[in-house]
C-alpha cells in the first residue's frame, strides 16, 4: 500500500504541475482545446476527492480504489498532453 500511496502521491503532483502551466496556455490559447480542458478538470476534482479518501482508509479496498485512481491520473495526464499538443 505504501508504493501505490507513494506512486499515487507522484502523479498528483506531477499533474498538478502540468496543470499549473496548461490553465494559463488554455485561457489564452485556442477555443477547441477549452472543451478538452473543462472534461479534463472534472476528472482532476475527482481525482484529488479521492486521493484523500484513500489517504484516510487502508486496507485491500483502498488499494483497488488507489489503482483506479491511478488509471484516473493516466488519463489526465494524456489529456493535458493532447492538449499541449493542440496548443
Amino acid at each position: 500500500m505504501a508504493e501505490l500511496k507513494e506512486k499515487l502521491n507522484d502523479l498528483v503532483e506531477e499533474l498538478r504541475e502540468a496543470r499549473d502551466e496548461l490553465r494559463v496556455q488554455v485561457h489564452l490559447g485556442k477555443a477547441e482545446v477549452k472543451d478538452d480542458w473543462e472534461e479534463l478538470e472534472h476528472k482532476w476534482e475527482r481525482l484529488r476527492a479521492r486521493t484523500e479518501r484513500v489517504e484516510e482508509r487502508a486496507g485491500e479496498a483502498a488499494e483497488d480504489v488507489g489503482q483506479a485512481m491511478v488509471l484516473l491520473g493516466e488519463e489526465i495526464k494524456k489529456g493535458y498532453q493532447k492538449i499541449r499538443k493542440a496548443l
